[in-house]
């Protein structure tokens, strides 16, 4: 890998990081499906006058699934740290 300059930059990262990373990636990402499917069946029971409540729910949930997103990147972030104190965040992908 290499900067704008053309140096090359070595990046260190531990096993253990890149397994705490890769858990909270499934994790995440199983949340935005979860998300997905609540939104999608939400609005197919708007379809339906009777299912209107139902699906009022179902938005509700997905919005509060919304908010649960950004505390998974912040308990990455809080594993790696006390894993590791000195993890360049610069690198950090956000999930």
């Amino acid at each position: 890998m290499s900067d704008n300059t053309g140096n090359v930059m070595t990046l260190h990262i531990g096993r253990e990081e890149l397994v705490i990373q890769q858990r909270y990636e499934v994790l995440s990402i199983a949340n935005d499906i979860f998300i997905g499917l609540l939104f999608l069946v939400g609005s197919f029971f708007f379809l339906s006058s009777t299912m209107q409540l139902d699906g009022t729910w179902l938005f509700i949930l997905g919005s509060v699934m919304m908010l649960i997103r950004p505390v998974i990147r912040l308990a990455r972030r809080i594993h790696i740290r006390r894993l590791q104190p000195v993890v360049d965040q610069s690198s950090s992908m956000d999930f």
